[in-house]
């Protein structure tokens, strides 16, 4: 009895740990109920049974008339959908019976989140604003002026985000930064016919797409509660991104976004 109450404790905090990762790298919160008790399942429990909000999951796992809870704290780390798919394929070793209690455990401590160097991701950000404005009629010479204002906005960010800064102020000094650069570019001579949609790329770095597109996704999916959390989140992330541009453009002058 002992040893079957210790391998359910052990299973209990492998599970726990399981949503726990899916919850803090952005997975949505069906996502997360489906792998945390589908590797109960496949580490003996009769059930696993789970609630999730937006910064905390409780899971409770029953085996034999047992029931055991347990309670773990969500701290946001930054969408990284390596954790998630790494999380997926140590769920489906443990279906298919190629990992024990221990070997999930193990695998568990060895996962490290994929980063990319920083200068790479200042490097495609700034490409892929640069190329919506060329898209979206903002010539070659918008496309320099957005490539410049995204990529030093994307750096600030980033230098903001090591410091641990807070999401809204993030995001407002930053939407400040890209229109700040962006709308002093347009000023200069050889940038004087430039349309101002440059402008409006530059600040694309800055669309909470990933939490939005969560949130709507667990609406539709019964997670009320986590998808009104994570959209209101992300409407604030939004609104401080707009507090930066206006405060930029009234403070430099700035001609508005045609």
């Amino acid at each position: 009895m002992q040893a079957d109450q210790s391998s359910q404790r052990a299973t209990t905090r492998l599970c726990i740990q399981c949503g726990l990762f899916l919850l803090q790298h952005g997975a949505e919160s069906a996502l997360v109920e489906e792998l945390s008790t589908r590797l109960g399942l496949a580490l003996g429990m009769d059930s696993v049974e789970s609630s999730i909000s937006s910064n905390a999951i409780v899971l409770t796992t029953i085996k034999d008339s047992q029931c055991l809870t347990s309670t773990r704290k969500n701290q946001d780390r930054g969408i990284n959908m390596h954790m998630v798919t790494e999380v997926q394929h140590i769920v489906i070793m443990a279906e298919h019976k190629l990992l024990d209690l221990p070997g999930v455990e193990k695998r568990f401590n060895q996962i490290k989140p994929l980063r990319y160097p920083r200068w790479l991701v200042v490097l495609m950000v700034g490409l892929s604003c640069a190329c919506f404005c060329k898209l979206n009629n903002g010539g070659w010479d918008g496309a320099v002026v957005t490539f410049f204002a995204s990529a030093i906005a994307m750096y600030v960010r980033q230098v903001l985000t090591q410091r641990h800064m807070h999401p809204q102020i993030n995001f407002c000094i930053t939407a400040f930064v890209a229109t700040t650069v962006s709308g002093l570019l347009l000023r200069l001579p050889v940038f004087v016919n430039t349309p101002t949609v440059a402008m409006a790329a530059s600040v694309l770095l800055l669309v909470p797409g990933f939490p939005l597109i969560n949130a709507v996704a667990d609406m539709f999916k019964g997670h009320i509660n986590t998808g009104l959390a994570r959209w209101a989140i992300a409407s604030l992330l939004t609104l401080a991104t707009c507090i930066g541009v206006v405060m930029a453009m009234t403070l430099w002058g700035l001609r508005g976004w045609a």
